[in-house]
């Protein structure tokens, strides 16, 4: 997934009310951008921080900058918005680059289920179970090459699993996919000291036939793919 609008590079100047970034552009100006990410940003919102903000003319938006990227400055990137994830993944299941998806040719996005919410994507091929996949971006690491989930607590995340260990019982296959937003991580756990009830009720519906993908992307200002040839290892 290209993004649409050339991303330019900025300076952080801080992050605030959760969804605002105040920025210092490369000639001086300082601006308001929009921050698609309601998680802690745990490690990514340091204050002096080198990210990538896309511009917009949309006379709709109050915001005429959104923060896509942290630049590590060493050559990896992490992506901040956590709608990129579904963007791009829509894309790979459509083009059925996803192995243990590839059977599905009809995929369908934000289908209502269980209890009052949305399943990210609905996948179904004639003679196969539904599979209803669940889509986490993960954006946190504290040690090197480790990459966590969640980086706050997410009652709604613990929610969404349970639904998904419901559907399993109903015959469906469902799988929770974490989508790495990192370039520098080759391992995945989940933050139990961060949230030990997500961590506690994925091992529940992990027992009960829940299934487990983690995916890497690939990052640079050009875009975000994901990388169906690499994997994370769980620990």
């Amino acid at each position: 997934m290209n993004f649409p609008t050339p991303l330019i590079p900025a300076r952080l100047i801080r992050r605030y009310k959760r969804f605002l970034a105040d920025c210092t552009l490369d000639d001086g100006r300082e601006v308001t951008a929009h921050c698609a990410n309601p998680g802690s940003m745990m490690g990514l919102a340091e204050p002096g921080s080198k990210i990538w903000l896309e511009p917009n003319d949309d006379p709709k938006k109050k915001l005429k900058f959104g923060w896509r990227l942290v630049d590590h400055e060493n050559g990896h990137f992490t992506g901040v918005d956590t709608s990129v994830p579904n963007r791009a993944l829509r894309a790979t299941l459509e083009t059925r680059e996803i192995p243990e998806l590839a059977a599905y040719e009809t995929v369908r996005a934000e289908v209502k289920y269980g209890e009052k919410s949305r399943i990210d994507f609905l996948l179904t091929q004639p003679g196969l179970p539904d599979a209803y996949v669940e889509v986490k971006s993960v954006t946190l690491s504290r040690q090197p090459g480790l990459a966590e989930f969640p980086d706050s607590v997410t009652a709604r995340g613990t929610k969404h699993l349970n639904e998904l260990a419901s559907m399993v019982k109903q015959g469906h296959r469902a799988i929770m996919l974490y989508l790495v937003q990192r370039t520098d991580c080759d391992r995945f756990a989940l933050a139990a000291d961060i949230d030990p009830a997500y961590a506690a009720a994925f091992d529940a519906a992990h027992k009960n036939g829940v299934e487990r993908l983690i995916y890497a992307t690939q990052i640079s200002p050009n875009g975000i793919t994901v990388d169906t040839s690499r994997t994370l290892q769980p620990e």
